[in-house]
């Protein structure tokens, strides 16, 4: 079983989607450890993204990740385009030339997004960021299976990783300045990788 190209480019609408209808919810989250524009600046490059996802001729997945990725990186601000732009980006390399993805390829493309986004952003575990929701979700992809369970698993693990952002003392970002301030409120980047994953799992919910 696989998630064809057309899924793919569902899963990024679907993560556009709900990036809007919860903008106002993903700035809350960062007004309170963060320059309080996270929402607003993910809503507007999600937008950027599926423009230049609508504009990609063929069904070569890696391309579109890229596309995707370079709308980011030139149009979010903050630490979230270069952040996700890196992810996509990177997930884009690991994808190039294929027109489906298996389980397998899956995982390898969150994987090397992953670890963009940890070399970019130099963040660990616990770190409080995006990392403590997206780890998990590429280690739940490597387990295996079916792709539209593996991701319904890797959105599980991905919003467990994000309620776990809640106690922890940021030690990356703005939020990292707040010292113990920063504990008892949730990471809108985690919000965020929470809601991208959860998009993947609907869109592979019914592989072809």
């Amino acid at each position: 079983m696989s998630a064809g190209y057309d899924q793919v480019a569902d899963w990024i609408r679907r993560f556009a989607a709900v990036v809007a209808e919860r903008k106002e919810e993903l700035t809350r989250l960062d007004q309170a450890i963060g320059d309080g524009d996270h929402g607003t600046n993910m809503d507007r490059g999600l937008r950027k993204a599926v423009e230049k996802l609508d504009a990609v001729e063929g069904d070569d997945i890696g391309a579109a990740l890229k596309a995707v990725g370079m709308a980011l990186v030139s149009s979010v601000g903050g630490a979230g385009g270069p952040l996700y732009g890196t992810f996509f980006l990177q997930a884009g390399q690991a994808a190039a030339g294929r027109s489906a993805l298996d389980t397998e390829g899956f995982a390898s493309m969150v994987r090397a997004g992953v670890e963009g986004v940890q070399t970019r952003g130099k963040a660990e575990p616990e770190d409080k960021t995006m990392v403590d929701a997206l780890l998990p979700a590429a280690a739940a992809l490597e387990q295996g299976g079916d792709i539209g369970e593996a991701a319904a698993r890797a959105a599980e693990a991905a919003e467990e990783g994000m309620r776990a952002t809640t106690p922890l003392i940021a030690r990356k970002g703005r939020a990292s300045y707040l010292g113990e301030r920063s504990r008892g409120h949730q990471d809108p980047g985690a919000t965020s990788s929470a809601l991208m994953m959860r998009a993947a799992a609907e869109a592979f919910a019914d592989p072809s």
